[in-house]
């Protein structure tokens, strides 16, 4: 009778020391995913800061382009009219000419502007698709972080659960739950 009591007394013993390291356990594994989550969400929110201040930058060089152009465009549209009208008074013959180089220099002028446009449109589609791209690289090796230490923690629990009570079972799966919704929480 002695013998017995003793020895349950021992097993319980074991089974609250054993319960104490998997709760210490998987209070280190929270704070490592919170970490990494929180510097994971820190690079990701520099980057599109960055790539924000790029992008207005180059919204702001295109409208000072496009700006100059027009500025310049209508500047030779009316040096252009002054001399048609100056033809016409000095000679009508020459103002099928002229009007065709008019036509031709604003033509020519609303191309540039057309390019210009466009290839400032580019850019910063480019640089959207690269943040884009950043920010999907940077989920995919967050989960894949998260995913590992969950693994890791379920494998620490599973190997500790074939020694400890239902007791301190039921403590390490609420315990990896905790973990769960911590890291979902912080992920949305």
């Amino acid at each position: 009778m002695c013998s017995r009591s003793s020895s349950s007394s021992s097993s319980r013993g074991s089974s609250i020391v054993v319960a104490e390291e998997v709760e210490v356990v998987v209070v280190v594994v929270v704070v490592v995913v919170v970490v990494v989550i929180v510097v994971v969400v820190v690079v990701v929110v520099v980057v599109v800061v960055v790539v924000v201040v790029v992008v207005v930058v180059v919204v702001v060089v295109v409208v000072v382009v496009v700006v100059v152009v027009v500025v310049v465009v209508v500047v030779v549209v009316v040096v252009v009219v002054v001399v048609l009208v100056v033809v016409v008074v000095v000679e009508v013959g020459v103002v099928v000419v002229v009007v065709a180089e008019v036509v031709e220099v604003v033509v020519v002028l609303l191309l540039l502007v057309v390019v210009v446009v466009v290839e400032e449109v580019v850019v910063v589609v480019v640089v959207v698709v690269v943040v884009v791209v950043v920010v999907v690289v940077v989920v995919v090796v967050v989960v894949v972080v998260v995913v590992v230490v969950v693994v890791v923690v379920e494998v620490v629990v599973v190997e500790v659960e074939t020694a400890a009570t239902t007791t301190t079972t039921a403590a390490v799966v609420v315990a990896v739950i905790e973990v769960l919704i911590v890291v979902c929480y912080v992920i949305s």
